[in-house]
Order: structure tokens, then C-alpha cells, then sequence
């Protein structure tokens, strides 16, 4: 356990390899996440899949070393196929999502996305939660897998003018997985994704977790607990 938490404090980011069983990625292909149709990105409904999202599910247990007592706060699934295949530039993803939106509480940058309210909080509730990558399938250099500059998230918040220079400045890892992995970042982790070489497909679903209640006003969209 101390080994991933240094691994991840130093580079801001733990591979699960190999951690999600079979019955668990049917499930979660089951529990709307089968297919996109025509589009890229799918938010997913986190109360209706309280066994695979929750406390108590197989991807929180999968990080308990790292995050104790974890759930997900957000879900997303990207289809990269076809004609949905974009890239995008080096970013870091500064937003949550919360239950509503409230004037008074200490953020920015609101906005709706599939009728859920988002919004960027300071800067240290965002060092206490970490972004999963859970693989639906095999990500490969030819696939446009995502980009993580190695450590980044030790600089606290990168302006979009400033990434690709920050990223320059730090070793970049291609994110290569397997079906059934885990890829652990922190959510300050610079990252980016190009677009696929070859129309093999992609299927990624990105989850936000967390382990405490967020300072009032603020509260989380229903989870998934």
C-alpha cells in the first residue's frame, strides 16, 4: 500500500493492471454503457449502479489502498470509433459535479452538461480526489490512447495556455491498457489524447472519485453509495 501511495504522490498516477473481472465489465457494458450510438461521450447515471460505483463496489475496492471508503462522484463513457475520433490538447479537468448550483459557494466556471451542474472548486478539494480510467477495452499506440505528463500534478493549477510548455518540462507516458485495468490519477494530472491512427475503437470509461462530503453549500449529485 505505501508503495502505490508514494508511486502515485511522485508521479500522479497507479496502474491497476488486470484488476476488474470479467462479470464486472459485462455489468458495467450492461448498466447503460453498452454503446454510444453516435456519440463520443456518454454521463452516465451514477444511482442506478450503486454495486459497481458505490463504497462498496468492485472499482472502489479495487482502490482502497489508495483511496479508503472511495466513491464515484462522476462518470463518463468515451467512445473513440469511426467517425467519433477526436483529439484534444494538453488540459488539466478542474471541474466536479454537484447536486446544484449555489451563488454563494467558493467556485467558478459553472455550466450544465446532460442536466447535472458543474463547476470548478478550489484547488484543495481537487488534491483529495482522483480520476479512474477504467478500460472497456484495449487501448494502443494506434487507437490515440491518452497522454499523462508524469508528475504535473505537483504544480497545482496549469492555465490552457501554459500546458503544452508545463507538459514539455516533464516525462510523458503513454497510456496503453488492457480490458479490465485501472488507470489511478490524481486530478491534477496534465493529460491529453490524440486522435487514432487506425479505426480499431476505444472505450474508456473516465470516473471521479472521492471519500469526504464537499465543504456546504456544496453537495454531490446523488451517489452511487
Amino acid at each position: 500500500m505505501k508503495d502505490l501511495q508514494q508511486e502515485l504522490c511522485q508521479h500522479g498516477r497507479v496502474w491497476l493492471r488486470g484488476c476488474l473481472q470479467q462479470d464486472t465489465l459485462v455489468q458495467l457494458e450492461e448498466n447503460g454503457t453498452g454503446s454510444t450510438g453516435q456519440n463520443a461521450r456518454l454521463d452516465l447515471s451514477l444511482a442506478p449502479c450503486t454495486a459497481l460505483f458505490g463504497r462498496n463496489g468492485p472499482i472502489a475496492r479495487a482502490i482502497s489502498d489508495l483511496m479508503p471508503n472511495a466513491f464515484a462522484t462522476r462518470a463518463v463513457l468515451f467512445d473513440k470509433q469511426g467517425s467519433n475520433n477526436w483529439g484534444v490538447p494538453w488540459h488539466q479537468d478542474r471541474v466536479i459535479a454537484v447536486a446544484q448550483k449555489v451563488d454563494s459557494a467558493p467556485c467558478t466556471n459553472w455550466s450544465k452538461k446532460a442536466g447535472v451542474w458543474h463547476c470548478e472548486p478550489p484547488l484543495d478539494l481537487l488534491s483529495n480526489m482522483l480520476f479512474l480510467r477504467v478500460y472497456l477495452g484495449d487501448d494502443t499506440p494506434d487507437n490515440g490512447p491518452m497522454e499523462i505528463a508524469l508528475g504535473s500534478h505537483r504544480l497545482g493549477a496549469v492555465s490552457s495556455e501554459g500546458a503544452n510548455s508545463v507538459a514539455a518540462d516533464h516525462q510523458i507516458e503513454e497510456c496503453d491498457g488492457t480490458r479490465g485495468d485501472i488507470l489511478v490519477l490524481n486530478m491534477l494530472t496534465l493529460h491529453r489524447s490524440q486522435p487514432a491512427r487506425r479505426a480499431t475503437g476505444r472505450r474508456v470509461i473516465r470516473a471521479d472519485y472521492a471519500n469526504f462530503t464537499p465543504p456546504a453549500p456544496l453537495d454531490w449529485v446523488p451517489e452511487a453509495s
